[in-house]
C-alpha cells in the first residue's frame, strides 16, 4: 500500500531521518522490503511544524520521492520538532497531488498505510456523515481522505481515540451491509502538534507492519559507539511502517489493534477494537 514516518523530539533536521538512515522513508518508497508492494513511487507528502510553534507546512508531490530534487533540499534547510513523512503506492484513487499524504485541517496532521475496502461501494454512504462544513476541505479521492474527515466529524479533536474509534465503527457498519467481509486495513497516524497517535488495526487482525523506536537512554547503553545516536534528544522517537535500520533492538513492532500515544512523556500503549455500538 504505502509507507509512513512520523518523529517527535527535540527540533532536528528532517534530513537526518528523512533522507540518511540506510532505510529510510526515501529509500523505501524505493525498495520496501516489509510493504504491500515493493516500490512506492506513486507521490509522497511530507508535513512539518514549526520550532516556534503553529500550523505546519506541508509539501505535497507527485513526484517518486526518491527523484524529488525539491523533498532533499527542503528537508536539509528544515528544523522541525515533529514530522511526517508518507510515500504512496496508489491501489486505485489516481495519481494527483490531492491525493498525497498527510492531509492537514487546521493544526492537524493525518497519514494513512492501508484501504477502505469496497470504498466504491461505501463512498457515498460515509462521505454523507461528514459534517457539512468540513465537506468542502475534501478535495482529492482517496478512503483515506474521507476516513479523516469523518473521523473529525466524530470527534477527533476532542479525543483522537475515541474519534477514530467512532470512525473505523461505522467503517466496519457501513462495509458490513454492503457486503464486505473485512472492511478496513491500515495503520493511522495523526497529530495535533504536540501528540502523535499511531494506530494497527484491521478488521480481519492482520494488519499492515508498524514500529516505534526503543528509548534513546536504552539505545544508547546498547550501542554506545553508534555515533548517530549523538544526534538526538533524550525524549526523540520514531514511529515507522517499517525500521530505519537493521540494528537489533532498536524498533519495537506495535501490538495488533493497539493505538501507541508519543507525548513528551515517551510511549504508551492501549488496546484499540472499534465497536459499532459505542
Amino acid at each position: 500500500m504505502c509507507r509512513w514516518f512520523a518523529y517527535r523530539g527535540a527540533p532536528l533536521r528532517t534530513s537526518e531521518l528523512l533522507l540518511h538512515p540506510v532505510h529510510s522513508i526515501v529509500a523505501q518508497s524505493l525498495d520496501s522490503p516489509l510493504g504491500a508492494e515493493t516500490v512506492n513511487g506513486d507521490g509522497f507528502g511530507f508535513g512539518w511544524y514549526p520550532v516556534d510553534g503553529g500550523d505546519p507546512g506541508v509539501f505535497r508531490s507527485i513526484e517518486p520521492a526518491w527523484h524529488d530534487r525539491n523533498l532533499r533540499s527542503l528537508s536539509e534547510a528544515t528544523t522541525s520538532p515533529l514530522f511526517f513523512c508518507h510515500v504512496r503506492a496508489a491501489a486505485g484513487p489516481p495519481i494527483q497531488q490531492t491525493n498525497c499524504h498527510p492531509f492537514a485541517h487546521l493544526g492537524w496532521l493525518f497519514m494513512h498505510n492501508g484501504v477502505i475496502s469496497g470504498f466504491r461501494d461505501v463512498k457515498r454512504d460515509l462521505v454523507l456523515q461528514v459534517d457539512p462544513q468540513l465537506y468542502p476541505d475534501i478535495l482529492g479521492t482517496t478512503d483515506s481522505e474521507v476516513l479523516f474527515h469523518l473521523a473529525l466529524t466524530l470527534g477527533l479533536r476532542d479525543d483522537p481515540v475515541a474519534g477514530m474509534a467512532r470512525a473505523l465503527a461505522e467503517v466496519e457498519r457501513v462495509g458490513k451491509q454492503h457486503g464486505v467481509p473485512f472492511p478496513f486495513q491500515g495503520s493511522v497516524a495523526v497529530t495535533d502538534g504536540s501528540t502523535v497517535w499511531a494506530f494497527r488495526y484491521s478488521s480481519q487482525g492482520r494488519t499492515r507492519s508498524l514500529f516505534h523506536s526503543t528509548d534513546l537512554a536504552d539505545l544508547r547503553a546498547m550501542y554506545p559507539d553508534e555515533e548517530r545516536l549523538s544526534l538526538f534528544s533524550d525524549d526523540a522517537h520514531v514511529v515507522v511502517s517499517e525500521p530505519l535500520n537493521d540494528l537489533p533492538g532498536v524498533f519495537r513492532e506495535v501490538p495488533e489493534s493497539t493505538v501507541a500515544i508519543l507525548d513528551a512523556s515517551g510511549y504508551r500503549h492501549a488496546e484499540f477494537v472499534p465497536d459499532a455500538r459505542a
